[in-house]
């Protein structure tokens, strides 16, 4: 089990519009064949969180809500060790899981209360609140920031 994340036995519904992100890998909880799949309604429908930074990418403060990741690999029952996150370009960075904490990071969908396009780093992007502790302020957190984010991964 992912440390500290409890795994849920809940149904994961079908999603009814474009599917934007897809978690394989070690899960529980499944709504397609061995992965489970999410468009935007059901992202925005779980436990939201949110924050103001300035990021490295963007300029001036903005405001970023999403799903904390926490809460998303609960809700699929997440096992293992890290999680692989893969752009729309296939792009990939593997992310410790003793990397998340409770609110951060988030996967954002909203940036100052609109949805991201793709050609702003959307769908999807892994963000952490950096302004609010040095401890995001690394490189190593920098590439944990994945924009694009199409799938998410979970390995042992």
């Amino acid at each position: 089990m992912l440390a500290g994340l409890g795994a849920s036995q809940a149904e994961i519904a079908a999603p009814t519009g474009e599917v934007i992100l897809t978690i394989d890998g070690n899960i529980a909880n499944t709504n397609a064949d061995g992965s489970a799949q999410f468009d935007l309604d059901m992202l925005m429908a779980m436990p939201a969180a949110g924050f103001e930074t300035s990021t490295t990418w963007t300029d001036g403060m903005h405001r970023f809500d999403g799903v904390p990741l926490k809460a998303l690999l609960d809700a699929v029952g997440a096992e293992g060790g890290k999680i692989t996150a893969t752009a729309l370009n296939n792009y990939a960075v593997d992310i410790p899981i003793d990397a998340i904490e409770d609110a951060a990071p988030i996967v954002a969908y909203h940036i100052d209360g609109e949805t991201f396009s793709r050609r702003d780093k959307g769908p999807l992007w892994i963000l952490f609140p950096y302004d609010s502790d040095t401890k995001y302020q690394t490189e190593l957190v920098y590439g944990w920031s994945i924009w694009q984010l199409s799938k998410l991964t979970i390995a042992e």
